[in-house]
């Protein structure tokens, strides 16, 4: 049983404020890896949906975000989650390729 008695604390770094540990916070823990990562998930789309202008290319989306986007990432104890279990930079460049 994947995640029975494991934590999924999920913290967000500002990539504006690049490798500066201040900036970061705890957005909060879950109980499974699946829920993590929607919460992941939900912070790049929101940013994506309402910081990034539309009409510009998927590179130029994608450089706002990693120049001024949230950075969620997830720490376990699961050995089984992966390493990293998310990388919110490749799920954006993913959504900016969808246009």
């Amino acid at each position: 049983m994947a995640g029975l008695g494991h934590t999924y604390s999920v913290y967000v770094d500002d990539n504006y404020h690049y490798m500066d540990e201040e900036a970061r916070y705890k957005l909060g823990d879950f109980a499974t890896l699946d829920d993590a990562v929607a919460a992941c998930k939900r912070m790049v789309d929101q940013f994506l949906k309402n910081e990034v202008p539309p009409d510009i290319t998927g590179a130029e989306r994608y450089e706002q975000y990693t120049g001024f986007g949230p950075d969620p990432f997830i720490v376990t104890d699961d050995p089984d989650a992966g390493s990293p279990p998310f990388s919110a930079w490749n799920y954006a460049k993913e959504r900016c390729q969808e246009g």
